[in-house]
């Protein structure tokens, strides 16, 4: 592991894992990159040098009061590959991290450190419905987890996650301590962060960025996704990025990274272009989405 320091002071923890074709995993919210735990190990263990870091005000990094808009944000990823000397990468969004890979493009262009992208249950084209985007998520939604996180963001985590993997009255798909576990990271980050995150997330419009990606690009998400619907957001965003290609998962739900684990790590493999010397042995114990 290893710690970075960007230009505004701010200390960011990353894992830097394997040798080989590298992949960098931006987490969702409201965890941190553990989230990846099952993949970045698969990935590690297959030909890929995987990093994988805590966004700023989340998990092991500091907590600053500022820099939660997605520039700051996306900057915070090319200080990342700088430090890490870090060149052709394949760079992997989940969720919120779907926008810091969208604004990367739109920002930082191809300059060589990253040649594909992949989004995976990803916030993008741009969530907030408005008179010129009428097919989005009214505004009332945001406010209302805005109004549960300030009233009581314990209780807000320990509710959401369970809806995160599809859960129901009746099953959830993924064990009782995954879902503590996720409940606990996403605790770990900050009140401040965790907000600020959010407004960010579903107010920001994506569209001219995920127009300026000129590289290879896969979107990937569950069609039983009620976090982040995929009519809202990869059957839209995919016909805005040249030869892009959208895989959709049959039933699955937002945290697919835990409910069809070995399928997204190989898939990940596979569009990464990484030898595979391990790749028909599965992820013993599925983890966070």
């Amino acid at each position: 592991m290893a710690f970075l320091t960007t230009d505004d002071g701010t200390e960011l923890f990353y894992n830097d894992w394997g040798t080989g074709t590298p992949v960098v995993l931006l987490h969702g919210w409201p965890v941190q990159s553990d989230m990846w735990e099952g993949q970045a190990r698969f990935l590690a263990e297959n030909g890929c040098r995987v990093l994988a870091y805590d966004r700023r005000g989340f998990g092991r990094s500091s907590q600053p009061w500022n820099g939660y808009d997605y520039n700051t944000l996306t900057d915070d990823l090319e200080a990342l590959l700088e430090d890490a000397n870090v060149q052709g990468a394949t760079l992997v969004g989940f969720s919120m991290g779907g926008g810091e890979v969208a604004r990367y493009f739109g920002r930082h262009g191809s300059t060589g450190r990253a040649k594909k992208a992949v989004f995976v249950s990803a916030v993008t084209p741009y969530l907030l419905k408005s008179d010129e985007n009428p097919d989005g998520v009214d505004a009332k939604v945001f406010e209302e987890i805005r109004q549960n996180l300030i009233k009581d963001r314990a209780h807000f985590m320990k509710d959401f996650m369970p809806k995160f993997f599809g859960g129901t009255l009746l099953h959830t798909p993924v064990s009782d301590e995954v879902i503590a576990w996720s409940v606990a990271m996403a605790l770990q980050g900050s009140s401040r962060a965790t907000m600020a995150c959010m407004e960010s997330w579903s107010g920001t419009d994506f569209r001219e960025d995920l127009k300026r990606i000129t590289v290879p690009t896969l979107f990937i998400h569950g069609t039983g996704d009620k976090t982040v619907p995929i009519d809202v957001s990869a059957r839209r965003a995919v016909k805005l990025v040249p030869g892009a290609t959208l895989t959709e998962y049959d039933g699955e739900p937002h945290g697919l990274t835990a409910t069809a684990a070995d399928r997204l790590a190989k898939d990940l493999l596979t569009f990464a272009g990484a030898s595979g010397v391990n790749a028909t042995a599965p992820i013993s114990e599925p983890t966070l989405a």
